[in-house]
């Protein structure tokens, strides 16, 4: 996608050169189309536009990865014993500052088989403005504390908020991140109604989807026991996302 990226941006420098010795209004207009599209990019991580993340696997089985982002926090034993009972694993984005608050619970997740991803160690909500090495710093900070707390290092790295940027690329790149994503998106931080959370992320499952979901309420748990029942009901196998990356190291 950074190709595509560097092509867009010839064209609009070539638009902008043309513009500029004609309407003053064409050039305004394309500066904000551009604006836009730039916009657009940081935001939305399934276009991939100024990192290469994972947003599903490429796969025939009707299998999907759930995801937990923002953990741990009080609400996630919860989510555990409903996972266990369904023997289901699934993936666990932490945050530094929650894993120091529960250490225990975080210890847990890793005894019970799930997958650990770094979300950086404060979710600030400046991320899209940190400079490179700001970033890099919420990354190996919460990378060491992974390790001090469960004894195991991880390449899996999701943006807080989907956020992407030359800066946070430039990151991924220094600590050797693999960025992770979702074609699901569930909204449930924002969405009040159990029922809409459910609908939104049912109506969108295909095979291979991954699906973003926050273990921060009993809203979500909610969502999360029909969910679990839905996707037996459908015969839905569930997969966590280093199976991806690994498979993609030994291609």
């Amino acid at each position: 996608m950074k190709h595509y990226s560097f092509i867009l941006f010839y064209l609009f420098c070539n638009v902008f050169i043309y513009a500029f010795q004609g309407s003053f209004w064409v050039y305004l207009f394309c500066f904000f189309a551009f604006s836009a599209v730039v916009v657009w990019g940081a935001f939305a991580i399934e276009l991939r536009y100024f990192v290469n993340s994972i947003t599903h696997k490429q796969t025939r089985t009707k299998e999907i990865a759930l995801t937990f982002d923002d953990g741990p926090t009080e609400f996630t034993p919860l989510f555990l014993d409903l996972l266990k009972e369904h023997q289901v694993k699934a993936t666990f984005f932490c945050i530094g500052k929650q894993i120091e608050k529960f250490p225990e619970t975080f210890q847990r997740i890793i005894t019970e088989g799930h997958t650990i991803g770094n979300h950086t160690f404060s979710h600030s909500n400046s991320t899209g403005f940190l400079s490179a090495s700001k970033m890099t710093e919420e990354i190996e900070k919460c990378d060491t504390i992974i390790q001090q707390t469960g004894n195991i290092k991880t390449d899996l790295y999701r943006p807080p908020f989907g956020v992407t940027n030359p800066n946070i690329a430039r990151a991924i790149k220094n600590t050797h991140k693999q960025s992770i994503g979702w074609n699901v998106r569930s909204l449930d931080t924002v969405i009040d109604d159990e029922r809409k959370i459910y609908k939104r992320i049912t109506t969108r499952l295909k095979k291979g989807s991954i699906v973003l979901l926050h273990d921060t309420s009993q809203k979500t748990y909610n969502v999360l026991a029909d969910l679990l029942v839905f996707l037996t009901d459908q015969k839905y196998s569930t997969f966590t996302v280093d199976s991806i990356t690994n498979s993609k190291k030994n291609d």
